[in-house]
């Protein structure tokens, strides 16, 4: 038996309002610069504290968006409920991406500036 650990080089939101999600299961209603939110994702998850990572929006099944924004992770924090591992956490918005604009903004992990 493991332990099962996923490694995120991103954080991957669920649509704001999506039914059946947590408000922190889901992207906030406005992408604002300098904002803070907290987020909540099944299973024990580690991210990068160090730097800006991509956020994302996730329809699951590794159904991703192209990134909105860059955040920096504040904390995340693994518990059990239910017999189930989770991770939560808070997130400040640095940069907001205009979807209709095709610039990259990052490549793999590194930001483009």
């Amino acid at each position: 038996m493991g332990i099962k650990v996923e490694f995120n080089p991103d954080l991957a939101l669920r649509a704001f309002g999506t039914q059946g999600r947590l408000k922190t299961e889901c992207l906030p209603k406005r992408l604002s610069a300098g904002d803070t939110h907290q987020f909540l994702k099944e299973g024990q998850r580690n991210y990068w504290l160090e730097g800006e990572i991509p956020l994302l929006e996730t329809k699951g099944n590794q159904i991703l968006s192209r990134p909105l924004a860059s955040v920096t992770i504040l904390e995340a924090i693994h518990f059990l409920k239910e017999d189930k591992p989770y991770t939560r956490g808070s997130y400040t918005l640095i940069d907001v991406y205009n979807m209709n604009n095709k610039k990259i903004n990052f490549e793999g992990f590194k930001k483009v500036r």
